[in-house]
């Protein structure tokens, strides 16, 4: 499935069901390899991903997550966690989380995050330091349809200001 960056960002879509199918292991490291490209504050780099597979697993990631019980049928799901000392840490993992959709679009896999979950539990199963933060889990996995959907996104005149706020964009 093969786009240019503009297409993938206008046509990406959050997809919370999936088909039951394994994605290639190759594809799985390709998406997480992606992450690691992201930029992030002073580049430090304080991200760490934990990647969970296996349907037993990812039954309990969704039972630990009430707004994510999706996970369920996702083929992978990864923890994402960040050093909360930096003040931009959730910043560095929406930025890390974009390279990792944008990579599993490019090769026909859909993904949705979760931000709603118990993160003490999470942390004790996963071994995560208590001093590092989970701030989301995506799940990732093919599409159980056909990608049908539109965006609907206001006009970027609504959106952007130039110079001050409210004032109006040039065209």
């Amino acid at each position: 499935m093969t786009q240019s960056v503009s297409e993938a960002i206008r046509r990406r879509l959050d997809w919370r069901s999936f088909a039951d199918s394994p994605v290639p292991r190759e594809d799985v490291l390709a998406v997480l390899d992606a992450a690691r490209w992201a930029g992030s504050g002073k580049n430090s780099q304080h991200w760490k991903f934990i990647l969970v597979e296996g349907r037993e697993e990812l039954r309990w990631l969704a039972e630990h997550a009430p707004s994510g019980r999706w996970l369920a049928g996702a083929a992978f799901a990864v923890i994402v966690t960040t050093d909360p000392s930096f003040p931009y840490h959730k910043l560095d993992a929406g930025r890390a989380l974009t390279y990792m959709q944008l990579e599993a679009w490019s090769r026909g896999i859909v993904s949705c995050i979760t931000t709603g979950f118990d993160e003490r539990a999470i942390k004790e199963r996963y071994g995560i330091p208590e001093k590092r933060s989970i701030d989301l889990i995506a799940g990732f996995g093919y599409p159980d349809r056909r990608l049908i959907g539109r965006k609907s996104r206001r006009p970027l005149s609504e959106l952007a200001y130039e110079g001050r706020y409210g004032m109006p964009l040039r065209p």
